[in-house]
């Protein structure tokens, strides 16, 4: 198959020109590796120079949203169909490109594809000309995937007489597997004698972190000897307790090491629009490393962990949370079942499409 995908250039703040990352990047990647040639057209928000280049056996093209010569990123998806006449129009990584597959499918007449790996309606909820756009797409879509049951059944809404296909996240091939915990605390200069609880992610108020905040101060109580590490972007207004260690925005390399580092890992949420839909790929990293974890009950995670009450914890409930975290802090590693691979979501996405070629 000749095979062409929409995404923006970075997707939960990764640049995919400079940094392999996420469903954007592996679902091609596999695809190309299969035998189809897969062609890749970013749009960066950003006004960075347009780039064309190959990288294991995709092509990718960058356009930024500052440049109008030629139409810019327009131009260059109408030149890259007319160029490759592909089978597929495949639209990632949010709400536009998912609009964009449609209309060009449709223009040329192309089979198109929509993943989606969130509930891409939380994110602008008072947009709704955007959403109902983003509706029609779905509904007219020859493929339709999502990150997880509760998405795949709400996306199903509206297109009730088709399937949409469930292809999971995935801990990234880049070093996320079991390592020492010591050499990983020294690595990065942490205690070797204190018990670590982690949090990696957007430090935000909509992510639960006020949660993890009184979590930890419960957890203090009884367990002095432990440490709140956090990293990630934070919020403005956003103040840390005391006792906790701000690592900042850590490179991709070093992700895996902080995880081995920890002796637990908090993954909140909440109950809202983005959080019943939010399958978050630091709790398949995790998994994937051994860490325990505890994180919020919402449906997703209860999917992704397979329904083990240990490491799930009552939304916004900090002495839930704590209680959990408390347990965890017992374990040295935790086992859960085989995680899911790229590999296997691709298995899933290109039986879909081969199923409609």
């Amino acid at each position: 198959m000749k095979i062409i995908c929409f995404a923006k250039r970075r997707p939960q703040q990764r640049d995919l020109v400079s940094r392999p990352y996420g469903r954007f990047y592996y679902l091609p990647y596999m695809l190309a590796q299969r035998g189809h040639e897969v062609t890749v057209a970013l749009l960066s928000y950003k006004p960075d120079r347009s780039v064309i280049f190959n990288r294991e056996g995709v092509q990718w093209n960058s356009e930024s949203i500052f440049n109008w010569r030629s139409l810019g990123y327009i131009g260059t998806i109408n030149s890259l169909i007319r160029k490759t006449n592909p089978d597929w129009i495949i639209g990632f990584s949010d709400t536009y490109y998912g609009i964009l597959a449609a209309y060009f499918g449709q223009k040329y007449g192309i089979h198109f594809a929509i993943d989606a790996y969130d509930n891409y309606e939380s994110y602008l909820q008072w947009c709704r000309p955007l959403h109902m756009l983003w509706r029609k797409a779905i509904k007219s879509a020859d493929v339709v995937t999502a990150a997880g049951p509760q998405l795949a059944q709400y996306l199903n809404r509206f297109r009730p007489y088709n399937i949409v296909h469930i292809v999971p996240m995935a801990a990234d091939p880049t070093g996320f597997r079991l390592l020492d915990k010591q050499e990983c605390r020294k690595k990065l200069n942490l205690p070797q004698d204190k018990k670590l609880i982690g949090y990696c992610g957007s430090i935000y108020q909509n992510r639960g972190i006020q949660t993890v905040f009184s979590a930890y101060d419960r957890v203090r109580s009884e367990n002095p000897n432990s440490l709140l590490i956090l990293s990630g972007r934070i919020q403005k207004k956003i103040h840390l307790p005391a006792n906790t260690k701000y690592l900042g925005y850590l490179s991709d390399d070093l992700v895996p090491i902080l995880l081995n580092c920890m002796d637990v890992l908090l993954v909140p949420n909440q109950l809202t629009k983005f959080g019943n839909f939010s399958y978050p790929v630091k709790l398949y990293e995790a998994m994937t490393c051994q860490i325990p974890v505890v994180a919020a009950a919402t449906a997703p995670a209860k999917w992704i962990l397979n329904n083990k009450k240990q490491f799930l914890a009552r939304p916004g409930d900090a002495d839930d949370m704590a209680q959990r975290i408390i347990k965890a802090l017992q374990l040295d590693r935790a086992f859960y079942e085989e995680q899911n691979t790229w590999e296997n979501s691709c298995d899933v996405f290109e039986a879909a499409l081969l199923e409609q070629a």
